[in-house]
């Protein structure tokens, strides 16, 4: 058993601005950001547990199901909800001062993880697309073990999977539940709001940050 960094990536690692794209991808829907907001929430449900949107996190419904269940319950036309699943993978672009944080803990000694809450087509996507994938030495999408944040589960398989200590490791989220329960289950937990204060954070409680 050893130690580790975990990083979530939604919001984390890539950038997660669901206003944003909601405003790019239907315009005509969401022509400011109220409405934009109204959408989201109606469309992602918070992602709650149980929610459509965390049924297709956690692998159990696919692109297909989630298009038809959103359609349903919030009178969007398949079409525009499609339009939306398709742009995520695009919109999830890197966030070039968190990549630059985790290459300066990987030159510092650290083992990298990651533990995220991701339907399989995004997943396949990222790994594509992204080289930083093989400072990981191990990752965990929730849609490929059927479990997801904040379910204490999924950080006992996190734990089991990376063999890391929790007391000894950290796991980085943007979602205070998602911290909260890490923290309750015995990780140091950092909430994320932006790479400089996780650094300022991570040093603070001794881990070391190369230059």
């Amino acid at each position: 058993m050893s130690r580790g960094v975990v990083f979530d990536f939604a919001g984390v690692v890539f950038r997660w601005r669901p206003l944003e794209l909601l405003q790019q991808v239907l315009p005509q829907r969401v022509p400011h950001e109220d409405a934009a907001r109204g959408i989201a929430a109606s469309l992602f449900q918070s992602f709650e547990v149980g929610s459509d949107w965390a049924c297709f996190d956690r692998g159990t419904v696919g692109e297909d199901e989630l298009v038809a269940r959103i359609s349903a319950r919030t009178g969007l036309a398949a079409s525009e909800v499609r339009a939306v699943v398709d742009a995520i993978p695009a919109h999830l672009e890197p966030q070039a001062p968190t990549v630059a944080l985790m290459r300066r803990l990987k030159a510092a000694g650290h083992r990298l993880f990651f533990l995220s809450n991701m339907p399989a087509p995004y997943a396949d996507h990222l790994e594509r697309q992204h080289t930083f994938f093989e400072w990981f030495d191990d990752g965990i999408f929730s849609a490929r073990v059927q479990l997801i944040k904040p379910e204490p589960a999924i950080f006992q398989e996190a734990a089991r999977r990376f063999g890391l200590v929790p007391a000894d490791s950290v796991f980085i989220d943007d979602h205070a539940g998602n911290v909260e329960v890490a923290r309750s289950l015995g990780w140091q937990s950092v909430q994320f709001l932006d790479a400089a204060q996780v650094e300022s954070d991570l040093r603070a409680s001794g881990w070391a940050v190369a230059d």
